[in-house]
């Protein structure tokens, strides 16, 4: 068996997320179908992280293996062919070592979240940014995103159907900067819980519009009670960005 490495760009606003459902499409499932129509093989795809319906990827990272060996610039040419006209292209393609797993093996996760702060609504990044009208203060909102670096407990910004056996993760970083209209936040761990960066997000626009201080979300924080913070926010805005290993 051959095992291929592949980095994936897509739009995930068609698709129910990257884990394969029952007759829904999503992209994982897109791929092995892509994947079968070029190798007659049925294959699994697994994905470095699993993202949520709505939620976009510059390059999410997955492997699968095969009987059969192909060439690395064939394989990735093949399958951007067999996955048109669908909002998923193949980047890169490599083989790699029968230990490398996508999931397992991931040292570091890279998320962005962006948001739109105008008053209008948007039009070409309809379905790309969360559309906040009122003005944010990132410099109010740093400050409260630094209270979450480090290891904690983030059960306050954890989904109800979370299925980590612990709510305890260490987020490297946080960082906020806007250019023009749009708001960029970008966060780093090793993993993180189902919903947590939107629901950090979510609670970090309440700072931004002046509703709770910095020191609010400390509180949030170390109350370990979902319902203390904020909105779980829109799937649109949010980036699977890459993975280190």
């Amino acid at each position: 068996m051959t095992r291929y490495k592949i980095i994936i760009e897509y739009d995930g606003t068609q698709f129910v997320g990257w884990q394969a459902q029952s007759d829904l499409q999503s992209v994982q499932s897109s791929i092995e179908d892509a994947i079968f129509r070029l190798t007659k093989e049925q294959t699994l795809v697994y994905g470095s992280g699993r993202t949520d319906k709505g939620v976009h990827a510059f390059g999410q990272v997955a492997h699968f293996d095969l009987e059969k060996k192909y060439t690395l610039t064939q394989m990735a040419a093949s399958l951007n062919h067999f996955l048109k006209p669908l909002p998923i292209s193949i980047l890169e393609c490599s083989e790699v070592s029968n230990d490398f797993h996508a999931r397992f093996c991931a040292k570091k996760r890279y998320y962005k979240y962006i948001i739109l702060n105008r008053p209008s609504p948007p039009a070409i990044y309809m379905h790309k940014v969360w559309h906040v009208k009122a003005n944010l203060d990132i410099e109010q909102m740093q400050q409260a995103a630094d209270y979450l670096e480090g290891h904690h407990d983030f059960t306050s910004f954890r989904s109800s159907i979370c299925q980590s056996p612990s709510p305890v993760k260490t987020l490297d970083r946080i960082i906020i900067t806007k250019q023009g209209e749009i708001i960029n936040f970008e966060l780093v761990s090793k993993s993180f819980l189902h919903h947590m960066v939107r629901n950090i997000v979510g609670t970090l626009k309440l700072v931004g519009e002046g509703k709770i201080s910095p020191e609010d979300v400390k509180n949030i924080l170390d109350a370990k009670d979902r319902t203390k913070a904020g909105m779980n926010c829109p799937a649109s805005g949010l980036y699977f960005m890459k993975v280190d290993y």
